[in-house]
């Protein structure tokens, strides 16, 4: 994403940008070097220049909750896809299972499982560089409308219901007083290792944002029939009964999505949705919103070079 307002920051920036395109987590590690570093150092000086009501990175109530749901934008005003598309994207990172690595873990599934001190440093590093944690309603305000989104914003999102995005996520996220957006798989709710009912209440009383990530994981370009019914329709129902808040994003199981599932998804009630890494449909970009996997082997400085060339 560009930074205008931060002269330190684009200069250092435009170091980053010649580097090479960090496609895998393997990449991106080698991908740690002094210019990550020179970044750094300018969003912490283009910070104290900017200083903003909010304090040490994080954002206040007021800011989190600021945009109003997307039923309150007339359809009058909002932009066209070419529009939308033109905005600078918003760094949206993705994070699964957050617990130690374990022998039996593949090489692969070290991507998605990130240990519990190195996710901490990865908050800590967001929170300290002058982020600001912002929800869904604020990223559908701001390509809708061009509404304005706090400095250096970030959107924190957590896929598949795993117990410890409760257990470890939640209280890490509160001690810089970010909120982030939990995508629920509901076939999992209340097993071993996964969150309760009661907790996803809990995280959205708390004011963070609930989503829905189908019944049971299964490939949405592989849906026929009952299954937008199964899938889609019964889980968003259920996390509306659990929360008592309308359910309004989705975000598709492996990243993977087609153009059938989009009209399928507005009929249910949905006003975006989230892939993963891949380009956005121009012609939807609002239900083709890009995230990265924060992957279990970047360090912080190669989640912010990542975050950075991805965005």
């Amino acid at each position: 994403m560009n930074f205008p307002k931060y002269p330190l920051l684009a200069a250092a920036l435009a170091t980053l940008a010649a580097l090479p395109a960090c496609n895998d987590a393997k990449t991106a590690a080698t991908a740690e070097n002094t210019a990550v570093d020179a970044a750094t150092a300018a969003m912490t000086a283009d910070s104290a220049e900017t200083a903003e009501t909010t304090t040490t990175g994080t954002a206040t109530a007021a800011t989190m909750n600021s945009a109003g749901s997307p039923a309150t934008i007339p359809a009058g005003r909002r932009a066209d896809a070419a529009t939308i598309t033109a905005r600078p994207q918003v760094p949206i990172l993705c994070y699964h299972q957050i617990r130690d690595w374990r022998a039996k873990d593949s090489k692969g599934a070290k991507d998605y499982i990130i240990p519990v001190d190195q996710f901490k440093a990865h908050i800590k590093m967001l929170a300290d560089s002058g982020y600001h944690a912002i929800l869904p309603d604020q990223l559908y305000a701001y390509l809708t409308t061009g509404a304005t989104l706090p400095s250096k914003p970030v959107m924190l999102t957590f896929d598949d219901t795993d117990l410890d995005q409760f257990t470890v996520a939640r209280p890490t996220l509160e001690k810089y007083g970010f909120k982030a957006v939990y995508f629920i798989m509901t076939v999992s709710l209340g097993r071993p290792n996964y969150m309760s009912k009661a907790q996803v209440k809990q995280l959205s009383d708390e004011g963070n944002v609930i989503g829905s990530h189908t019944w049971d994981h299964h490939n949405v370009k592989k849906y026929q029939g009952q299954d937008w019914v199964t899938q889609i329709e019964k889980p968003t129902k259920q996390l509306e009964e659990i929360t008592g808040k309308k359910i309004n994003y989705f975000a598709f199981p492996f990243g993977l999505w087609n153009q059938e599932a989009i009209p399928e998804l507005k009929k249910r009630g949905m006003d975006a949705a989230f892939v993963l890494a891949e380009k956005r449909d121009q012609q939807d970009p609002l239900f083709t919103i890009r995230r990265i996997i924060a992957s279990g082997y970047w360090t912080p400085r190669t989640l912010h070079n990542s975050m950075v060339q991805s965005f």
